[in-house]
Protein backbone atom coordinates (compact mmCIF):
# COMPACT_ATOMS: atom_id res chain seq x y z
CA UNK A 1 0.00 0.00 0.00
CA UNK A 2 1.30 3.69 -0.99
CA UNK A 3 -0.25 6.67 0.67
CA UNK A 4 1.15 10.03 1.84
CA UNK A 5 0.38 12.49 5.10
CA UNK A 6 0.17 16.21 3.23
CA UNK A 7 0.02 19.79 4.54
CA UNK A 8 1.09 18.53 8.33
CA UNK A 9 3.59 20.92 10.72
CA UNK A 10 6.59 18.32 10.97
CA UNK A 11 8.89 18.01 14.04
CA UNK A 12 11.51 15.57 13.68
CA UNK A 13 14.50 15.93 15.69
CA UNK A 14 16.07 13.43 13.77
CA UNK A 15 16.83 15.27 10.76
CA UNK A 16 15.97 18.67 12.77
CA UNK A 17 13.12 19.60 11.26
CA UNK A 18 11.04 21.95 13.83
CA UNK A 19 7.66 22.69 12.58
CA UNK A 20 8.28 22.28 8.88
CA UNK A 21 5.98 21.86 6.68
CA UNK A 22 6.36 18.45 4.60
CA UNK A 23 4.54 15.74 3.47
CA UNK A 24 5.37 12.06 4.37
CA UNK A 25 5.42 9.13 2.09
CA UNK A 26 4.62 5.46 2.91
CA UNK A 27 4.95 2.41 1.20
CA UNK A 28 3.93 -0.82 2.70
CA UNK A 29 5.33 -0.91 6.42
CA UNK A 30 8.21 2.23 5.63
CA UNK A 31 8.90 5.77 5.13
CA UNK A 32 10.01 6.98 1.80
CA UNK A 33 11.30 9.39 -0.60
CA UNK A 34 9.71 9.18 -3.67
CA UNK A 35 11.41 10.13 -6.72
CA UNK A 36 9.64 12.80 -8.48
CA UNK A 37 8.17 10.99 -11.32
CA UNK A 38 6.92 8.53 -8.70
CA UNK A 39 5.01 10.92 -6.41
CA UNK A 40 1.72 10.17 -8.50
CA UNK A 41 1.71 6.95 -7.60
CA UNK A 42 0.97 8.06 -3.90
CA UNK A 43 -2.47 8.81 -4.46
CA UNK A 44 -4.08 7.58 -1.57
CA UNK A 45 -4.16 10.93 0.99
CA UNK A 46 -4.56 11.73 5.01
CA UNK A 47 -4.80 15.85 5.07
CA UNK A 48 -3.24 17.10 8.01
CA UNK A 49 -3.61 20.61 7.10
CA UNK A 50 -2.40 22.69 10.31
CA UNK A 51 -1.85 19.82 12.65
CA UNK A 52 1.37 18.22 13.97
CA UNK A 53 2.84 14.88 12.87
CA UNK A 54 5.57 13.14 14.69
CA UNK A 55 7.16 9.53 14.97
CA UNK A 56 5.12 7.45 17.20
CA UNK A 57 5.71 7.78 20.82
CA UNK A 58 8.25 5.60 22.73
CA UNK A 59 7.68 4.59 26.40
CA UNK A 60 10.84 3.64 27.85
CA UNK A 61 9.32 2.65 31.59
CA UNK A 62 6.07 1.18 32.14
CA UNK A 63 4.90 -1.70 34.01
CA UNK A 64 2.69 -3.33 32.03
CA UNK A 65 2.90 -7.12 32.27
CA UNK A 66 4.40 -10.10 34.11
CA UNK A 67 3.87 -11.66 37.83
CA UNK A 68 3.37 -8.03 39.89
CA UNK A 69 1.41 -6.38 37.43
CA UNK A 70 -1.43 -9.32 37.54
CA UNK A 71 -1.19 -9.82 41.22
CA UNK A 72 -2.05 -5.69 41.17
CA UNK A 73 -4.89 -6.82 39.23
CA UNK A 74 -5.73 -9.18 41.54
CA UNK A 75 -5.42 -7.12 44.79
CA UNK A 76 -7.24 -3.85 43.15
CA UNK A 77 -10.43 -4.62 40.63
CA UNK A 78 -11.64 -0.87 41.67
CA UNK A 79 -8.98 -0.02 39.80
CA UNK A 80 -9.64 -1.90 36.74
CA UNK A 81 -13.30 -0.56 37.25
CA UNK A 82 -11.89 3.30 37.06
CA UNK A 83 -10.21 2.29 34.11
CA UNK A 84 -12.79 0.71 31.64
CA UNK A 85 -15.55 3.36 32.40
CA UNK A 86 -13.20 6.42 32.08
CA UNK A 87 -10.95 5.16 28.98
CA UNK A 88 -12.35 2.10 27.55
CA UNK A 89 -16.08 3.30 27.45
CA UNK A 90 -18.10 3.36 23.59
CA UNK A 91 -15.31 0.92 22.58
CA UNK A 92 -18.15 -2.12 22.47
CA UNK A 93 -16.75 -3.30 18.81
CA UNK A 94 -13.35 -3.95 20.50
CA UNK A 95 -12.16 -7.37 21.83
CA UNK A 96 -11.52 -7.26 25.96
CA UNK A 97 -13.72 -3.73 26.12
CA UNK A 98 -15.40 -5.60 28.80
CA UNK A 99 -12.41 -6.79 31.48
CA UNK A 100 -10.24 -4.74 33.66
CA UNK A 101 -6.92 -2.98 33.17
CA UNK A 102 -6.31 -5.95 30.77
CA UNK A 103 -3.57 -6.50 28.03
CA UNK A 104 -6.13 -5.11 25.68
CA UNK A 105 -6.80 -1.89 27.10
CA UNK A 106 -3.57 -1.29 27.66
CA UNK A 107 -2.67 -1.23 23.81
CA UNK A 108 -5.95 0.63 22.85
CA UNK A 109 -5.50 3.60 25.31
CA UNK A 110 -1.59 3.45 24.11
CA UNK A 111 -2.46 3.76 20.74
CA UNK A 112 -5.10 6.84 21.00
CA UNK A 113 -2.77 8.69 22.73
CA UNK A 114 -0.22 8.44 19.71
CA UNK A 115 2.19 5.86 21.53
CA UNK A 116 3.50 3.06 19.41
CA UNK A 117 6.67 1.12 21.34
CA UNK A 118 6.29 0.61 25.40
CA UNK A 119 8.92 -0.88 27.28
CA UNK A 120 8.47 -3.38 30.59
CA UNK A 121 11.39 -2.12 32.43
CA UNK A 122 11.55 -5.57 34.97
CA UNK A 123 11.67 -8.54 33.42
CA UNK A 124 12.20 -11.61 36.06
CA UNK A 125 13.86 -14.16 34.44
CA UNK A 126 12.16 -16.84 35.89
CA UNK A 127 8.87 -15.03 34.80
CA UNK A 128 9.88 -14.35 31.40
CA UNK A 129 7.91 -16.96 29.47
CA UNK A 130 4.72 -15.81 31.23
CA UNK A 131 6.05 -12.25 30.93
CA UNK A 132 6.08 -12.93 27.13
CA UNK A 133 2.95 -14.51 26.56
CA UNK A 134 1.39 -11.55 27.68
CA UNK A 135 3.20 -8.83 26.36
CA UNK A 136 2.27 -10.76 22.89
CA UNK A 137 -1.14 -10.20 23.82
CA UNK A 138 -1.26 -6.72 24.14
CA UNK A 139 -2.91 -5.56 20.84
CA UNK A 140 -1.37 -2.20 18.94
CA UNK A 141 1.66 -1.23 19.70
CA UNK A 142 5.06 -2.98 19.91
CA UNK A 143 6.81 -4.21 23.46
CA UNK A 144 10.12 -4.52 24.89
CA UNK A 145 11.16 -5.97 28.25
CA UNK A 146 14.44 -5.31 30.54
CA UNK A 147 15.69 -8.49 32.25
CA UNK A 148 16.47 -7.76 36.15
CA UNK A 149 19.93 -9.21 37.79
CA UNK A 150 21.49 -7.81 40.63
CA UNK A 151 19.84 -10.28 43.40
CA UNK A 152 20.07 -13.49 42.05
CA UNK A 153 22.03 -15.87 44.24
CA UNK A 154 24.16 -17.54 41.20
CA UNK A 155 25.57 -13.84 40.27
CA UNK A 156 25.95 -12.80 44.04
CA UNK A 157 27.85 -16.48 44.44
CA UNK A 158 29.98 -15.86 41.55
CA UNK A 159 31.39 -12.16 42.61
CA UNK A 160 31.69 -13.53 45.82
CA UNK A 161 33.93 -16.63 43.95
CA UNK A 162 35.66 -13.90 42.45
CA UNK A 163 34.50 -15.52 38.79
CA UNK A 164 35.56 -12.76 36.81
CA UNK A 165 34.07 -10.02 34.65
CA UNK A 166 34.28 -12.11 31.96
CA UNK A 167 31.96 -14.99 33.42
CA UNK A 168 29.48 -12.41 34.36
CA UNK A 169 29.73 -11.10 30.96
CA UNK A 170 29.09 -14.56 29.81
CA UNK A 171 25.96 -14.79 32.60
CA UNK A 172 24.38 -11.59 31.31
CA UNK A 173 24.41 -12.57 27.92
CA UNK A 174 22.70 -15.36 28.74
CA UNK A 175 20.10 -13.92 30.50
CA UNK A 176 19.05 -12.01 28.04
CA UNK A 177 19.28 -14.01 25.16
CA UNK A 178 17.49 -16.80 26.82
CA UNK A 179 14.37 -13.98 28.28
CA UNK A 180 14.18 -12.28 24.81
CA UNK A 181 15.05 -9.07 26.71
CA UNK A 182 16.38 -5.78 24.99
CA UNK A 183 18.10 -4.97 27.91
CA UNK A 184 19.38 -5.30 31.51
CA UNK A 185 18.07 -4.27 34.69
CA UNK A 186 19.06 -3.73 37.90
CA UNK A 187 16.68 -3.02 40.67
CA UNK A 188 18.17 -2.35 44.73
CA UNK A 189 21.33 -4.53 44.11
CA UNK A 190 21.80 -6.84 46.98
CA UNK A 191 19.16 -5.70 48.52
CA UNK A 192 16.95 -8.40 48.72
CA UNK A 193 19.52 -10.00 50.99
CA UNK A 194 19.03 -7.22 53.06
CA UNK A 195 15.26 -7.96 53.68
CA UNK A 196 15.56 -11.31 54.29
CA UNK A 197 17.13 -10.35 57.45
CA UNK A 198 15.08 -7.87 58.56
CA UNK A 199 16.81 -4.70 57.07
CA UNK A 200 15.65 -1.47 56.38
CA UNK A 201 17.77 0.44 53.92
CA UNK A 202 20.72 -0.60 52.19
CA UNK A 203 23.29 1.80 51.03
CA UNK A 204 25.70 1.62 48.00
CA UNK A 205 28.90 0.68 50.12
CA UNK A 206 26.84 -1.36 52.30
CA UNK A 207 27.74 -4.70 52.28
CA UNK A 208 25.42 -7.65 50.98
CA UNK A 209 24.80 -10.29 54.04
CA UNK A 210 26.74 -13.60 53.57
CA UNK A 211 28.44 -12.62 49.79
CA UNK A 212 30.87 -9.99 51.02
CA UNK A 213 30.44 -7.70 48.35
CA UNK A 214 28.74 -3.95 48.21
CA UNK A 215 26.07 -2.69 46.49
CA UNK A 216 27.99 -0.62 44.70
CA UNK A 217 30.25 -3.47 43.51
CA UNK A 218 27.35 -5.35 41.97
CA UNK A 219 26.30 -2.54 40.00
CA UNK A 220 29.87 -1.86 38.36
CA UNK A 221 30.63 -5.07 37.48
CA UNK A 222 26.91 -5.42 35.61
CA UNK A 223 27.71 -1.93 34.13
CA UNK A 224 31.31 -3.57 32.42
CA UNK A 225 29.20 -6.25 31.67
CA UNK A 226 26.56 -4.35 29.84
CA UNK A 227 29.42 -2.05 28.20
CA UNK A 228 31.66 -5.44 27.18
CA UNK A 229 28.48 -6.95 25.68
CA UNK A 230 27.88 -3.88 23.69
CA UNK A 231 24.02 -3.67 24.66
CA UNK A 232 22.54 -0.18 23.07
CA UNK A 233 21.00 0.33 26.12
CA UNK A 234 22.82 1.54 29.07
CA UNK A 235 22.11 -0.46 32.26
CA UNK A 236 18.46 0.51 33.28
CA UNK A 237 19.14 1.29 37.54
CA UNK A 238 16.65 1.30 40.35
CA UNK A 239 18.88 2.99 42.79
CA UNK A 240 18.69 1.84 46.70
CA UNK A 241 16.62 3.69 49.52
CA UNK A 242 14.17 4.85 46.91
CA UNK A 243 11.42 6.69 48.83
CA UNK A 244 13.45 7.39 51.72
CA UNK A 245 14.14 10.69 53.04
CA UNK A 246 17.43 11.63 52.33
CA UNK A 247 17.89 9.18 50.18
CA UNK A 248 19.08 11.72 47.30
CA UNK A 249 22.61 10.94 48.93
CA UNK A 250 22.44 7.34 47.68
CA UNK A 251 21.06 8.69 43.89
CA UNK A 252 24.32 11.09 43.94
CA UNK A 253 26.62 8.31 44.90
CA UNK A 254 24.91 6.02 42.35
CA UNK A 255 26.46 8.96 39.76
CA UNK A 256 29.26 9.10 41.26
CA UNK A 257 29.41 5.26 40.90
CA UNK A 258 29.58 5.04 36.97
CA UNK A 259 32.78 6.17 36.77
CA UNK A 260 31.90 7.90 34.06
CA UNK A 261 29.94 5.00 32.19
CA UNK A 262 26.79 5.54 30.58
CA UNK A 263 23.90 4.30 32.69
CA UNK A 264 20.48 5.15 33.27
CA UNK A 265 18.68 6.15 36.34
CA UNK A 266 14.95 5.26 36.65
CA UNK A 267 12.21 7.24 37.76
CA UNK A 268 14.26 9.61 39.60
CA UNK A 269 11.58 11.56 41.44
CA UNK A 270 11.37 8.84 43.80
CA UNK A 271 15.19 9.28 45.63
CA UNK A 272 15.69 12.63 44.92
CA UNK A 273 14.62 13.42 48.87
CA UNK A 274 16.31 15.31 51.15
CA UNK A 275 16.12 15.30 55.06
CA UNK A 276 16.12 18.62 55.52
CA UNK A 277 13.05 21.13 57.65
CA UNK A 278 11.05 20.67 60.49
CA UNK A 279 9.23 17.76 58.65
CA UNK A 280 12.75 15.81 58.02
CA UNK A 281 11.39 15.67 54.41
CA UNK A 282 12.31 17.92 51.68
CA UNK A 283 13.46 18.42 47.92
CA UNK A 284 16.91 17.24 46.69
CA UNK A 285 16.30 18.08 42.92
CA UNK A 286 18.74 20.96 42.72
CA UNK A 287 21.30 18.32 43.80
CA UNK A 288 20.59 15.65 41.08
CA UNK A 289 19.65 18.14 38.58
CA UNK A 290 23.13 19.88 38.73
CA UNK A 291 24.72 16.56 39.09
CA UNK A 292 22.89 15.25 35.86
CA UNK A 293 23.51 18.44 33.89
CA UNK A 294 27.40 17.85 34.75
CA UNK A 295 27.25 13.75 33.81
CA UNK A 296 26.72 13.44 30.66
CA UNK A 297 27.14 9.97 30.68
CA UNK A 298 23.94 9.79 33.01
CA UNK A 299 20.12 9.72 31.40
CA UNK A 300 16.83 9.27 33.25
CA UNK A 301 13.66 9.00 33.32
CA UNK A 302 11.50 10.70 36.12
CA UNK A 303 8.40 8.79 37.60
CA UNK A 304 6.08 11.61 37.85
CA UNK A 305 3.59 11.51 41.15
CA UNK A 306 0.11 12.56 39.82
CA UNK A 307 -2.85 13.21 42.52
CA UNK A 308 -4.55 9.40 41.44
CA UNK A 309 -5.04 6.59 43.47
CA UNK A 310 -2.88 4.28 41.99
CA UNK A 311 -1.07 0.72 43.02
CA UNK A 312 2.71 0.47 43.62
CA UNK A 313 4.40 -2.37 41.70
CA UNK A 314 7.92 -3.02 42.67
CA UNK A 315 10.24 -6.01 42.63
CA UNK A 316 12.24 -4.00 45.45
CA UNK A 317 10.81 -6.25 47.55
CA UNK A 318 12.88 -4.20 50.72
CA UNK A 319 10.90 -1.04 49.65
CA UNK A 320 7.49 -2.14 49.56
CA UNK A 321 7.73 -4.23 53.00
CA UNK A 322 8.69 -1.14 54.29
CA UNK A 323 6.11 1.03 52.58
CA UNK A 324 3.00 -1.56 53.13
CA UNK A 325 2.10 0.77 56.28
CA UNK A 326 0.96 3.34 54.04
CA UNK A 327 -1.49 1.27 51.87
CA UNK A 328 -4.50 3.06 50.84
CA UNK A 329 -6.67 1.27 50.89
CA UNK A 330 -5.46 -1.27 53.42
CA UNK A 331 -4.18 -4.23 51.54
CA UNK A 332 -1.12 -5.67 50.26
CA UNK A 333 1.29 -8.15 48.34
CA UNK A 334 4.76 -9.39 49.38
CA UNK A 335 5.99 -11.92 47.66
CA UNK A 336 9.15 -13.73 47.88
CA UNK A 337 10.39 -16.42 45.01
CA UNK A 338 13.20 -18.01 43.33
CA UNK A 339 15.48 -14.98 42.62
CA UNK A 340 13.12 -12.30 42.70
CA UNK A 341 9.99 -10.87 44.94
CA UNK A 342 8.19 -7.63 44.73
CA UNK A 343 5.57 -6.14 46.91
CA UNK A 344 2.03 -4.55 45.62
CA UNK A 345 1.22 -1.19 47.64
CA UNK A 346 -2.11 0.76 46.77
CA UNK A 347 -2.02 3.97 47.34
CA UNK A 348 -3.64 7.70 46.62
CA UNK A 349 -1.47 10.78 46.20
CA UNK A 350 -3.34 13.42 48.22
CA UNK A 351 -2.34 17.20 46.32
CA UNK A 352 -3.01 19.06 50.03
CA UNK A 353 -0.48 16.29 51.26
CA UNK A 354 2.57 17.45 52.56
CA UNK A 355 4.95 14.59 51.30
CA UNK A 356 2.92 14.26 47.80
CA UNK A 357 2.51 17.33 46.67
CA UNK A 358 6.62 18.03 47.91
CA UNK A 359 6.67 14.34 45.18
CA UNK A 360 4.75 16.39 42.25
CA UNK A 361 6.76 19.46 43.00
CA UNK A 362 10.37 17.32 42.77
CA UNK A 363 9.44 15.70 39.14
CA UNK A 364 8.16 18.90 37.92
CA UNK A 365 11.50 20.40 38.93
CA UNK A 366 13.84 17.86 37.43
CA UNK A 367 12.06 18.03 34.50
CA UNK A 368 12.36 21.79 34.16
CA UNK A 369 15.54 22.16 35.48
CA UNK A 370 17.88 18.97 33.85
CA UNK A 371 18.58 20.92 30.59
CA UNK A 372 19.35 18.42 27.67
CA UNK A 373 15.95 16.75 26.73
CA UNK A 374 18.18 13.91 25.07
CA UNK A 375 18.85 12.67 28.60
CA UNK A 376 15.86 13.21 30.31
CA UNK A 377 12.43 10.63 29.67
CA UNK A 378 8.97 11.32 30.40
CA UNK A 379 7.64 8.62 32.55
CA UNK A 380 5.42 8.37 35.68
CA UNK A 381 6.76 4.64 36.12
CA UNK A 382 3.29 3.33 34.94
CA UNK A 383 1.52 2.61 37.67
CA UNK A 384 3.77 3.73 40.63
CA UNK A 385 3.81 7.31 40.33
CA UNK A 386 0.39 7.85 37.71
CA UNK A 387 -1.47 5.33 35.68
CA UNK A 388 -0.17 6.62 32.23
CA UNK A 389 -2.88 8.42 31.07
CA UNK A 390 -2.15 10.87 33.20
CA UNK A 391 0.73 11.63 30.17
CA UNK A 392 -1.55 14.11 28.42
CA UNK A 393 -1.94 16.63 31.58
CA UNK A 394 1.71 16.04 32.49
CA UNK A 395 2.81 16.96 28.88
CA UNK A 396 0.43 20.19 29.75
CA UNK A 397 1.90 21.07 32.92
CA UNK A 398 5.60 21.04 31.23
CA UNK A 399 4.26 23.22 28.02
CA UNK A 400 2.14 25.93 29.77
CA UNK A 401 3.00 27.66 31.98
CA UNK A 402 -0.01 29.63 33.35
CA UNK A 403 -1.85 26.26 33.72
CA UNK A 404 1.30 25.14 35.76
CA UNK A 405 0.96 27.87 37.85
CA UNK A 406 -2.64 27.03 38.48
CA UNK A 407 -2.22 23.95 39.80
CA UNK A 408 0.76 25.13 41.78
CA UNK A 409 -1.78 27.22 43.89
CA UNK A 410 -3.54 24.15 44.73
CA UNK A 411 -1.22 21.98 46.23
CA UNK A 412 0.19 21.72 50.08
CA UNK A 413 1.26 24.89 51.32
CA UNK A 414 3.72 24.40 53.29
CA UNK A 415 5.67 22.34 50.23
CA UNK A 416 4.56 24.84 48.06
CA UNK A 417 6.43 27.68 49.96
CA UNK A 418 10.11 25.49 50.15
CA UNK A 419 9.98 24.56 46.24
CA UNK A 420 11.84 26.43 43.25
CA UNK A 421 8.95 25.46 41.03
CA UNK A 422 6.61 28.34 41.44
CA UNK A 423 9.83 30.36 40.29
CA UNK A 424 10.62 28.38 37.36
CA UNK A 425 9.69 29.98 34.12
CA UNK A 426 11.02 26.99 31.42
CA UNK A 427 8.00 25.39 29.44
CA UNK A 428 8.74 22.77 26.97
CA UNK A 429 8.54 23.15 22.92
CA UNK A 430 6.56 20.93 21.10
CA UNK A 431 10.53 20.45 19.56
CA UNK A 432 11.58 19.31 22.86
CA UNK A 433 8.67 16.86 23.41
CA UNK A 434 9.29 15.17 20.03
CA UNK A 435 13.20 14.84 21.48
CA UNK A 436 11.77 13.18 24.85
CA UNK A 437 9.21 10.62 23.80
CA UNK A 438 10.34 9.99 19.83
CA UNK A 439 13.79 10.32 19.14
CA UNK A 440 15.70 10.09 22.19
CA UNK A 441 13.78 6.99 23.41
CA UNK A 442 14.65 5.27 20.30
CA UNK A 443 18.26 6.17 20.36
CA UNK A 444 18.73 5.46 24.29
CA UNK A 445 17.05 1.76 23.26
CA UNK A 446 19.05 1.36 20.51
CA UNK A 447 15.73 1.12 18.12
CA UNK A 448 17.12 2.34 14.97
CA UNK A 449 14.30 1.49 12.91
CA UNK A 450 11.73 4.28 15.21
CA UNK A 451 11.61 7.45 16.36
CA UNK A 452 12.32 8.85 13.42
CA UNK A 453 10.26 10.08 10.17
CA UNK A 454 13.27 9.36 8.13
CA UNK A 455 13.34 7.19 5.05
CA UNK A 456 13.83 3.56 5.89
CA UNK A 457 12.19 4.02 9.15
CA UNK A 458 9.18 1.91 9.95
CA UNK A 459 5.90 3.93 9.60
CA UNK A 460 5.01 4.88 13.10
CA UNK A 461 3.39 7.96 12.68
CA UNK A 462 1.02 10.21 14.99
CA UNK A 463 -0.88 13.32 13.92
CA UNK A 464 -2.03 15.91 16.58
CA UNK A 465 -4.39 18.79 16.33
CA UNK A 466 -3.27 21.80 17.70
CA UNK A 467 -6.07 23.48 18.17
CA UNK A 468 -6.88 21.45 21.61
CA UNK A 469 -5.44 22.21 24.76
CA UNK A 470 -2.43 20.50 25.21
CA UNK A 471 -3.83 17.56 27.60
CA UNK A 472 -6.53 16.98 24.73
CA UNK A 473 -4.53 17.18 22.02
CA UNK A 474 -2.07 14.11 23.65
CA UNK A 475 -5.11 12.62 25.11
CA UNK A 476 -6.47 11.65 21.38
CA UNK A 477 -4.68 11.77 18.06
CA UNK A 478 -6.17 12.52 14.79
CA UNK A 479 -4.30 9.37 13.32
CA UNK A 480 -2.06 7.10 14.02
CA UNK A 481 -0.16 4.64 11.76
CA UNK A 482 1.75 1.69 13.19
CA UNK A 483 3.75 -0.02 10.33
CA UNK A 484 2.08 1.99 7.91
CA UNK A 485 -1.74 1.20 9.07
CA UNK A 486 -3.97 3.51 10.19
CA UNK A 487 -5.52 2.20 13.43
CA UNK A 488 -6.47 5.20 15.17
CA UNK A 489 -8.78 7.90 13.74
CA UNK A 490 -9.73 11.09 15.57
CA UNK A 491 -8.77 9.51 18.97
CA UNK A 492 -10.63 6.07 18.55
CA UNK A 493 -9.14 2.29 17.66
CA UNK A 494 -10.52 1.84 13.94
CA UNK A 495 -8.48 -1.40 12.97
CA UNK A 496 -6.82 -3.80 15.32
CA UNK A 497 -3.15 -4.37 15.01
CA UNK A 498 -0.69 -6.97 16.41
CA UNK A 499 2.41 -5.62 17.56
CA UNK A 500 5.88 -7.13 18.03
CA UNK A 501 8.22 -7.94 21.05
CA UNK A 502 11.65 -6.05 20.34
CA UNK A 503 14.56 -8.67 21.25
CA UNK A 504 18.08 -8.36 21.40
CA UNK A 505 20.56 -11.41 20.12
CA UNK A 506 23.97 -11.57 22.16
CA UNK A 507 26.88 -13.54 20.74
CA UNK A 508 28.18 -15.42 23.50
CA UNK A 509 30.52 -18.17 25.02
CA UNK A 510 27.32 -20.79 25.59
CA UNK A 511 29.41 -23.43 28.34
CA UNK A 512 28.04 -21.22 31.20
CA UNK A 513 25.52 -23.04 30.46
CA UNK A 514 26.52 -26.36 32.05
CA UNK A 515 27.18 -24.58 35.36
CA UNK A 516 23.98 -22.76 35.06
CA UNK A 517 22.99 -26.16 34.71
CA UNK A 518 24.50 -27.62 38.07
CA UNK A 519 23.05 -24.23 40.06
CA UNK A 520 19.37 -25.12 39.04
CA UNK A 521 19.24 -28.93 39.66
CA UNK A 522 21.18 -28.30 43.03
CA UNK A 523 18.90 -25.25 44.06
CA UNK A 524 15.85 -24.39 42.30
CA UNK A 525 12.12 -26.47 41.78
CA UNK A 526 12.05 -25.54 38.30
CA UNK A 527 14.14 -26.72 35.09
CA UNK A 528 17.17 -24.46 33.19
CA UNK A 529 14.58 -24.74 30.46
CA UNK A 530 11.97 -22.46 31.99
CA UNK A 531 14.30 -19.50 31.82
CA UNK A 532 15.04 -20.20 28.44
CA UNK A 533 12.40 -19.12 25.91
CA UNK A 534 11.37 -21.39 22.92
CA UNK A 535 9.89 -19.06 20.29
CA UNK A 536 7.60 -22.10 18.97
CA UNK A 537 5.35 -21.32 21.65
CA UNK A 538 4.42 -17.54 19.70
CA UNK A 539 3.17 -16.52 17.04
CA UNK A 540 5.49 -16.82 13.82
CA UNK A 541 6.52 -12.51 13.73
CA UNK A 542 6.09 -11.99 17.69
CA UNK A 543 9.50 -11.51 18.13
CA UNK A 544 11.74 -8.69 15.85
CA UNK A 545 15.31 -9.07 17.00
CA UNK A 546 18.18 -5.97 17.30
CA UNK A 547 21.78 -6.85 17.58
CA UNK A 548 24.00 -5.11 19.65
CA UNK A 549 26.40 -2.34 18.63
Amino acid sequence: MKFKIINGFVYDPTQNLNREKKNIYVKDDKIVEPKINEIKDYKHTFDAKDMIVMAGGIDIHSHIAGGNVNNARLLMPEIHRRFVENFLSNRNHLPGKGTRWTTNGTGYKYAEMGFTTVVEPAVLPINSFLTHLELEKIPMIDKAGLAILGNDNFLLESLHFKKGQSYIDDYVSWTINSSKCLGLKVINAGGSEVFKRGGKSFNLDDIVPSYGISSRQILKTLNLANENLKIPHPLHVHCNNLGMAGNINTALDTIDGAEGRRMHLAHVQFYSYGNKGSKGFSSGSLELANSINKNKNITVDIGQVMFNPTVTISSDILRQFNAREFSNPKKWIISEVEDGGGGIIPYHYKEKNYVNSLQWIIGLELFLMIEDPWRVFLTTDHPNGAPFTSYPKLFRLLMDLEYRLMEIDKINKSSNKISYLKDIKRIYSMYEIAIMTRAAPAKLLGLKDRGSLKEGCIADISVYNPKKKIDKMFESAVFVFKNGENIVKNGKIIKLKQGRTQTLNITSDKSIRKDLQKWFDKFYSLDLDTFEIDKKFFGEKNFQTHKAL
